[in-house]
C-alpha cells in the first residue's frame, strides 16, 4: 500500500486510520469510516481499488464532485471514470464499452444510476469487487442531508451479495452511525471514528451589526484568499454576490433557483480560481474538493451543528491554515423559530427547534468552540484552550460581575415570583427601566429591580445573561419560548452572596477582519516564489482544462518554494507528486525554480518536516 502511495499518489504516509481502514477493506470486510473533511476519505478506497482485481463502484451523491475526483485520479495515471446525467450520446457509449473491456479501475455514479431499468444486470457483468458509498449520512433519517434514494442502496446486497462495503462520512454522530451500518446491512463492520479536530481551522463568532459592511470588510482584508460565502436564503445570495461585484471583488452566487447550467458555469470558475468568491446557499458545496478554501463565512446563522461542521469543514482541506467566521445575531434564531412554527410535522419541529437551540448555544458560547464541536461528536477535547477559536485567543482577564450577575437573577428571580417565566429580553427591558406595553401589561414596572440597570445598555445585559446560562446560573426552557429561570448553583449564589468572574462583556462587535494569532499548519516558504510557482500552476491547468489543483495543491507548491527542488530525486520527495506528475510537470516547475535562484538568493527557513495537517485518529477500529 505504501508503494502504490507514493507511485501513484506522491505521499510517504498515511494520515491518521487511512492504512487501518484500507487493510480491513482489502481483507474483505464491510466498514464504516468516519472522517472529517480533509481527512482522507477517497483516498480509502482509491488506493484499495489499485490494488484490487476488478472494479470498484464509488455511489456519489454530486455530479461536480465525481468530475472532480476523476479528474485528480486521471492526473495521477489512474484508469477511472463516471456515469451520470452529463455524459450523453456517443461519449455514454464509450465509457460503457471501456467498462465491459474492463479498463477502469474505478467508477462513479449516483444512486440513482443503479436502479435504472437492466443497469445492474450490466454491473453484475462488470466484475465489481468493491463498493464504496460516499456521503453515508446521506442514508440515515437522522442525518442532516437526508436523500431518499440513498435508502434503495441496500438492496445492492442483494445483487452483489459478496462485494464488501464501505460507508464513508464526515459527520455522523453515534445515532447516525448506527442507522448507516443497519441501511446498508454492513455485516460485522469495522467502524473507524477519527478525530473530529480541523487543527487548522480557526472558528469565531462575530456579532452580526451591520452584515453587508461587515462581508466586504472581511472579503476586502481576504482579497488574495479563495473563501465561500453562506447564507440561508437565495436573495441574500444575490445581494451579496452583487455588493461584492460593485466593491471590485470577483465573486459569483449560487443557489438552487438560478439554471443548471448557470451553477455549473458558477461552481467551476470558483473551483479553477477564476473567481474568488463563491456567495452561497447550502446546495453549494457538498463533496466539493478544492483545497485551498481560506475561509468561509457564514451571513447567516446555520440550522444545525452538523451543517455547521460541514459547511466550515470546506475551508482548508489541505491542511493550511484557514478561516471559519460566523455572522450572529438573535434575530437568526427567530427568523428560524418562525419557520419552524410553520412545520405540519410535530415531531420534526421539535427535532428542528433542538437542532436550533443547539446551533445558538454554539453562537453564544464563551468557553473553547472547538471543545464545543467535539463534545458535540462524543469526542472528549485534549484541552480546555485551543488557541485556535475567538474566545481561546481572547487574552482578557476575568473581571468582577458579582452585583451585575446579583442584579440580573435578582430580577429574574423577581418576574418569576410574580407569574411565570419570561425570556432575557423582557427581563433585560425590567432591568433598564423600559416602559413598553408588555412591561406594563405585566405590571413588571412595579418590580423592585425595575430599572436597577439602567446605567448598562442592553447589549451588555443581554450578553451577561447568556454567560450565566453558559456557567449554569440560569437554565433555559426547552419548549421554544426560551424562558428563564433560576437554577440552585443561581439560588446558592445570591444567598450566600458569592463571586462571580467572567471576561469583560463586549456592546460592540470586533471587525471579522481582525486575524487571528493561531498557524496551526502553516508551511513557511519563500513566497515571492511560490507566487510565480502559482501563476505557472493555474497557466497549466487552464491549458488542460482542469482545476489548479489538480496538477498540484498550495501544500506542494509551498514545499517546493521552501525546499527548492532542482534534481528529479528532490522534485518526488515533494508530497503529492508522484511518477506521472513528475514525468508531466517536473522538468517545467524544476526550471522555473533555477530560473529564480540565478535571480534571487534561496531562504532559509527552521528545520521542519512536512506539518501533516491531518487530526489524530481517536478511535482505530471497532
Amino acid at each position: 500500500m505504501l508503494a502504490s502511495l507514493k507511485q501513484v499518489f506522491g505521499y510517504d504516509r498515511f494520515r491518521p486510520l487511512q492504512g487501518e481502514i484500507m487493510e480491513a477493506s482489502l481483507a474483505g470486510r464491510d466498514v464504516l469510516a468516519i472522517l472529517p473533511t480533509g481527512g482522507g476519505k477517497s483516498l480509502c478506497y482509491q488506493l484499495p481499488a489499485l490494488l484490487r482485481e476488478g472494479l470498484t463502484l464509488v455511489v456519489s451523491p454530486l455530479i461536480a464532485l465525481m468530475k472532480d475526483q476523476v479528474d485528480q485520479l486521471q492526473a495521477a495515471g489512474v484508469a477511472a471514470t463516471f456515469l451520470n446525467s452529463s455524459v450523453r450520446g456517443r461519449e455514454a457509449r464509450s465509457r460503457l464499452e471501456g467498462l465491459e473491456r474492463g479498463e477502469y479501475k474505478l467508477l462513479y455514479l449516483a444512486p440513482e444510476r443503479l436502479f435504472l431499468p437492466e443497469f445492474m444486470e450490466k454491473v453484475k457483468a462488470w466484475r465489481v469487487s468493491a463498493l464504496a458509498i460516499d456521503e453515508a449520512h446521506c442514508i440515515s433519517e437522522w442525518g442532516h442531508h437526508f436523500r431518499p434514494e440513498y435508502r434503495q442502496l441496500a438492496m445492492i446486497r442483494e445483487h452483489l451479495p459478496e462485494v464488501p462495503v464501505i460507508a464513508l462520512t464526515a459527520t455522523a454522530t453515534e445515532r447516525v452511525q448506527g442507522d448507516i451500518v443497519e441501511q446498508l446491512r454492513l455485516k460485522a463492520a469495522g467502524r473507524f471514528v477519527a478525530s473530529f479536530n480541523r487543527p487548522n481551522l480557526t472558528y469565531r463568532v462575530v456579532p452580526k451589526q451591520r452584515p453587508r459592511v461587515q462581508v466586504l470588510d472581511y472579503v476586502a482584508s481576504n482579497r488574495r484568499s479563495s473563501g465561500i460565502v453562506y447564507c440561508q436564503s437565495r436573495r441574500a445570495v444575490e445581494e451579496y454576490a452583487a455588493a461584492l461585484q460593485e466593491a471590485g471583488h470577483r465573486a459569483l452566487p449560487y443557489h438552487a433557483g438560478l439554471g443548471q447550467e448557470e451553477r455549473i458555469r458558477n461552481q467551476e470558475a470558483f473551483i479553477r480560481d477564476d473567481v474568488q468568491v463563491i456567495c452561497a446557499t447550502i446546495a453549494f458545496g457538498m463533496g466539493i474538493n478544492k483545497p485551498n478554501v481560506r475561509f468561509v463565512l457564514h451571513a447567516d446563522l446555520p440550522k444545525n451543528i452538523e451543517s455547521y461542521y460541514q459547511e466550515t469543514g470546506r475551508a482548508g482541506r489541505d491542511g493550511l491554515p484557514s478561516e471559519c467566521v460566523l455572522l450572529f445575531s438573535g434575530g437568526d434564531i427567530a427568523k428560524y423559530s418562525h419557520f419552524i412554527d410553520q412545520m405540519e410535522d410535530e415531531q420534526a419541529a421539535r427535532v428542528a427547534r433542538q437542532q436550533l437551540r443547539r446551533m445558538a448555544d454554539f453562537a453564544e458560547y464563551t468557553d473553547c468552540r472547538r471543545g464545543a464541536l467535539l463534545r458535540y461528536f462524543g469526542e472528549a477535547p485534549v484541552s480546555d484552550n485551543c488557541g485556535g477559536c475567538d474566545n481561546c485567543l481572547d487574552d482578557r482577564e476575568e473581571e468582577d460581575v458579582t452585583i451585575d450577575s446579583q442584579k440580573l437573577l435578582s430580577c429574574v428571580f423577581r418576574i418569576n415570583q410574580a407569574g411565570y417565566p419570561m425570556g432575557l429580553n423582557h427581563c433585560v427591558d425590567v432591568l433598564r427601566g423600559s416602559e413598553n406595553a408588555k412591561v406594563l401589561a405585566k405590571g413588571h414596572e412595579r418590580l423592585s429591580t425595575h430599572g436597577i440597570g439602567s446605567d448598562r445598555p442592553a447589549e451588555y445585559w443581554q450578553g451577561l445573561g447568556k454567560q450565566l446560562v453558559q456557567r449554569g446560573y440560569l437554565k433555559l426552557s426547552e419548549d421554544g419560548y426560551q424562558t428563564l429561570e433560576l437554577t440552585p448553583e443561581a439560588n446558592a449564589a445570591l444567598r450566600e452572596r458569592r463571586k462571580i468572574r467572567m471576561k469583560p462583556i463586549q456592546t460592540k462587535a470586533p471587525s471579522p477582519a481582525a486575524r487571528s494569532k493561531a498557524k496551526a499548519g502553516a508551511i513557511d516558504c519563500d513566497e515571492g516564489l511560490f507566487e510565480v510557482l502559482r501563476g505557472m500552476r493555474k497557466d497549466l491547468a487552464d491549458a488542460r482544462g482542469v482545476p489548479p489543483y489538480v496538477v498540484f495543491g498550495d501544500v506542494a507548491l509551498r514545499q517546493m518554494a521552501r525546499r527548492y527542488p532542482r534534481t528529479e530525486e528532490e522534485f518526488l520527495a515533494i508530497p503529492g507528486v508522484g511518477q506521472q506528475k513528475l514525468r508531466e510537470y517536473g522538468p517545467r516547475f524544476i526550471e522555473v525554480i533555477e530560473e529564480w535562484l540565478a535571480e534571487n538568493d534561496p531562504r532559509d527557513f527552521e528545520p521542519a518536516g512536512f506539518l501533516d495537517p491531518a487530526p489524530t485518529g481517536r478511535t482505530a477500529g471497532r
